[in-house]
């Protein structure tokens, strides 16, 4: 038997893209696809790409069904289940910034727990209620998560990380217009990006309360979608030991996966994968991590999440193939 499964917030590209992963995933029914801006327009006039879907935007929501996404903009949200109150048998997974401050996050009777399922997975599984993992956020958390749990984070943590057009959303401003995006490249937000509050939480979480600086210097890539992300430190150990370390961590992770040769990231946009390559020079491990922002770094992790929250296998209707030209 299918779960119904509802999306809140459709226009938007993380929208666009549950909707593609639902409608072919074989456990779920799309019961709904909730827009106030496009209510009764077919689906396809938005997401161009759906448009042999017969499927439209609904202004009602079905308050009870098996689960629900939150897709709204950052802060809208809590707004919203302040308004809006579902079934006890609902499950709610939350793609907005609003409850990632820490493992687990408390909104009036419900407790968030942080998505991140290379190290929550047996709270997720337990879950009703999911905070997704934002995008710069599973990328860094990915490259540093082995030597965290390892407790060899001990020096600040050097890391560099960019986004293509997508990870901005669909509103428009003066750095979206592709006049301004085409052919340039630009940093934003240094050091100060909302995503640190999330990784902070998760690092200071394994080494043992303890959590080194790290210098995240965010930019703006001339491309649709993808983040390539480098992170660098001081390493006493070798390359092998790192590598191990590594392979160690993640043997069992559907997703994350160590390659040997240096990465660029086609290898993962279109894809569900998070490829992490290792190097060692003069004494620094470098760590480049590459995932697609839609996909891993949004709603193919809260996917993830709802598969581990009915015990199906975690990477159940995610076979998502990469597109190399």
């Amino acid at each position: 038997m299918k779960i119904k499964v509802g999306i809140i917030g459709s226009a938007g590209y993380t929208a666009g893209e549950l909707i593609r992963i639902l409608v072919n995933h074989p456990k779920v029914t799309l019961d709904f696809v909730y827009s106030t801006s496009n209510a009764g327009n077919p689906v396809g006039h938005v997401h161009n790409d759906l448009a042999h879907l017969d499927l439209k935007f609904s202004s009602t929501i079905n308050t009870t069904v098996d689960v629900v996404f939150l897709c709204l903009g950052h802060g809208n949200s809590k707004a919203f289940l302040e308004k809006n109150t579902f079934a006890s048998h609902t499950r709610i997974i939350d793609l907005s910034t609003d409850f990632r401050s820490g493992s687990v996050t408390r909104f009036q009777d419900m407790d968030f727990v942080y998505g991140l399922p290379a190290i929550n997975k047996n709270s997720i599984v337990k879950a009703q209620y999911i905070a997704n993992p934002g995008c710069f956020a599973t990328a860094i958390q990915l490259a540093i998560l082995p030597l965290a749990a390892a407790q060899s984070l001990q020096d600040t943590v050097h890391c560099n990380a960019v986004t293509g057009a997508t990870g901005a959303g669909t509103g428009l401003s003066a750095t979206t217009h592709f006049a301004w995006r085409d052919n340039n490249f630009s940093y934003y937000k240094p050091f100060a990006h909302q995503h640190l509050t999330e990784i902070h939480a998760t690092i200071k979480s394994l080494q043992d309360d303890t959590s080194p600086e790290i210098l995240f210097l965010p930019h703006r890539g001339n491309f649709s979608r993808g983040i390539f992300a480098t992170a660098y430190l001081t390493f006493s150990q070798d390359l092998e030991e790192a590598i191990h370390l590594f392979d160690n961590f993640y043997h069992q992770d559907p997703f994350v996966h160590i390659v040997s040769k240096p990465l660029y990231l086609k290898q993962v946009v279109n894809t569900n994968y998070a490829y992490i390559h290792l190097d060692k020079i003069e004494g620094q491990l470098l760590i480049t991590c590459v995932i697609d922002n839609l996909l891993k770094g949004a709603s193919g992790q809260a996917v993830e999440n709802m598969n581990l929250m009915f015990g199906w296998a975690q990477d159940e209707g995610l076979h998502l193939k990469a597109n190399y030209f």
